[in-house]
């Protein structure tokens, strides 16, 4: 059994297998690391629960993991909150580093706070380092308010990228750009795990139908690009939205017809199932194009018919399930009446078609021994 020693002081996001969270003790680094990964988030955030932790889940080896602050996000009033374990955070960095492992995944960034220095000394610590990104850093120049300004992570990742060994990226996108600065990149998707969720098995519609989103509170604005087209729908047929993620309202007028669902593993796990129609509207922005649709492969792993924004990735699955890609509004309304309106045997074979792809191309399976292989993990890992 493999065995992930978790530094970080919050524990809400164990791994399934074993664990030892004792913290970690800079007086006995003196020591050569073997294998750690470091992910400036806990399980709890979307990006390294699928990039780190569960690739972690499924290799035989023994991994020191720092998770930072283990929170699910690294917002500038959530960091303010804990001031002590942020310290603690930061000299975590400086004992892994110290400890010079042998094998290192970074994934997206070390720290928050940090504007390369900590994804430099960790990278060139360690003998084989691996960086690993799945959004479009290098296209983030710190857009929002005042804090955000501060802390923009284009150049961070670009010292990372020439910092690491290898890089692995999650699409082709990202791939392009990052081969501009190195001449080791790989591409591994963000996969997902048919396991982790329970397949569709009634497509007769629900009586009001139901439209369904899942994702984090920071990405449901998203649903706004396509307000217009949600009202028309539920007008017409009386559509709900159910929203899986947070529960605070912020959507506006859409609020009157969403039913909102928190997030957790097991309700991840049902709720796609129960729904009748994904929804997945992204930005048409270059920051857009660097994302790696992995919403839409929740939905197809649930063998949920769904309607997406064809940008970046998307497109690609979008085209290999057979699903609508609307860009304007006409075509958003278009998409989901056609799909509410299509026969429940037309929606399972868009379901079904959907979850056989992802099973054979976009699975922790399929890809496990390429990714065992980025990391030079070595045979029998």
């Amino acid at each position: 059994m493999a065995i992930h020693r978790i530094y970080a002081v919050n524990v809400q996001y164990q791994h399934t297998v074993e664990m030892r969270n004792r913290g970690l003790e800079l007086d006995t680094m003196d020591r050569r690391l073997d294998r750690c990964a470091v992910t400036p988030y806990g399980r709890g955030a979307g990006s390294s629960r699928v990039r780190v932790f569960a690739w972690l889940d499924r290799v035989g080896a023994d991994f020191t993991v720092g998770s930072y602050l283990s929170l699910p996000d690294a917002t500038p009033s959530r960091l303010a909150r804990h001031p002590v374990s942020l310290a603690r955070a930061e000299l975590r960095l400086a004992a892994i580093a110290n400890g010079r492992p042998r094998r290192l995944l970074l994934h997206r960034e070390a720290s928050p706070l940090s504007r390369g220095w900590w994804e430099r000394r960790l990278l060139t610590s360690a003998e084989f380092a691996v960086y690993d990104f799945d959004d479009a850093l290098q296209w983030d120049h710190g857009e929002g308010g005042l804090v955000r300004r501060m802390a923009p992570k284009a150049d961070k990742a670009r010292t990372a990228v020439r910092c690491a060994d290898r890089v692995v990226a999650g699409n082709a996108v990202l791939a392009d750009w990052a081969s501009h600065h190195h001449d080791d990149v790989v591409v591994i998707p963000s996969c997902v795990s048919l396991e982790d969720y329970v397949p569709k098995t009634s497509y007769l519609l629900h009586d009001p139908p139901r439209l369904g989103w899942i994702g984090s509170r920071g990405n449901e604005s998203c649903l706004l690009l396509i307000a217009d087209a949600l009202t028309e729908v539920h007008r017409r047929t009386g559509a709900r939205l159910t929203l899986v993620g947070t529960t605070a309202p912020s959507l506006g007028r859409l609020e009157s017809f969403i039913d909102r669902v928190a997030w957790s593993p097991e309700s991840q796990r049902a709720a796609l199932a129960d729904m009748d129609v994904g929804l997945m509207p992204v930005p048409m922005t270059s920051y857009s194009l660097g994302k790696c649709g992995y919403k839409l492969l929740q939905y197809a792993a649930a063998g949920l018919p769904a309607a997406a924004s064809p940008v970046g990735v998307n497109g690609e699955l979008l085209t290999q399930f057979g699903m609508p890609a609307p860009r304007s509004r006409d075509d958003w309304t278009s998409a989901l009446l056609g799909l509410i309106g299509s026969s429940a045997a037309d929606r399972e074979w868009l379901g079904r078609l959907a979850r056989d792809i992802v099973g054979l191309k976009y699975s922790y399976d399929a890809w496990l021994p390429r990714w065992s292989a980025a990391l030079e993990l070595g045979p029998g890992v």
